[in-house]
């Protein structure tokens, strides 16, 4: 009688047990299929914000008298005046300033990314890699950072981690990215897509070279930031200057 009690026992243990891992895992489940069902593509996220944005869009480039979208497209980051502007090419095929977006948050100092966690946003030319539909900050464009200049710096200095992930993004809080808030992305993200990735340029300067400036005393850079420098001043004499708007 007793050995049955214990198996009894066991038994109506096992089938709690049992229970409770279902339940555990029926709830598990459901957040994760809720989670992918949420998931959303690059064309859904054209469906949903494609029509506003692109009336955003449209008149900035007619005023600057420039086709929609552009057979080519160079987004250029000024890190010390905090602005993000858009230039894309007239009839005659030379860049023309079509908007500016202000960055609403950034991080780090003059002078370029050296490695992963230095909070630094990078200073070169970049492609966009690709569109995040999915963003932790609503929408973003991911930054081909490091390019081949950045590895090459990095192999002749014996930096390993040089850090990546580098986006513009939407919100207001960033480390490392440039964040322009979520309507700004939108338009951002609508551009990026029916301009074409392949012919995207991004430019991240530490000041405006047009302007002839130069950069703070106190920054702190490293020997071969001239060279770094001197190609960014020749692609900028490319973009014509503008007040932000």
């Amino acid at each position: 009688m007793k050995r049955r009690l214990t198996i009894l026992f066991l038994l109506l243990l096992i089938a709690g047990v049992c229970f409770l891992f279902r339940a555990r895992l029926e709830a598990a489940l459901g957040v994760v299929g809720q989670k992918l069902a949420a998931k959303k593509t690059v064309d859904q996220r054209l469906q949903e914000y494609g029509p506003a944005a692109r009336t955003r869009l449209r008149p900035h480039f007619d005023q600057a008298k420039a086709a929609f979208p552009p057979k080519r497209l160079v987004l250029l980051g000024i890190k010390d005046e905090r602005r993000l502007e858009i230039h894309a090419p007239g009839a005659d095929g030379k860049l023309r300033f079509i908007r500016s977006h202000p960055i609403l948050a950034t991080s780090g100092v003059a002078g370029p990314k050296l490695r992963e966690g230095d909070a630094q946003v990078p200073e070169g030319i970049y492609p966009i890699e690709s569109l995040n539909p999915n963003s932790s900050y609503h929408l973003s464009l991911r930054v081909g950072y490091p390019n081949a200049f950045d590895r090459e710096q990095a192999r002749r200095e014996g930096r390993m981690k040089l850090g990546g992930d580098i986006m513009i993004h939407g919100k207001a809080v960033s480390i490392g990215c440039l964040a322009v808030g979520d309507e700004a992305a939108e338009d951002l993200f609508v551009l990026a897509a029916d301009t074409g990735l392949k012919i995207i340029e991004v430019v991240l300067t530490p000041v405006d070279f047009r302007l002839g400036k130069n950069l703070p005393k106190a920054a702190s850079l490293p020997p071969w930031s001239e060279s770094l420098y001197e190609s960014i001043k020749a692609r900028l004499r490319d973009l014509p200057t503008s007040n932000p708007r």
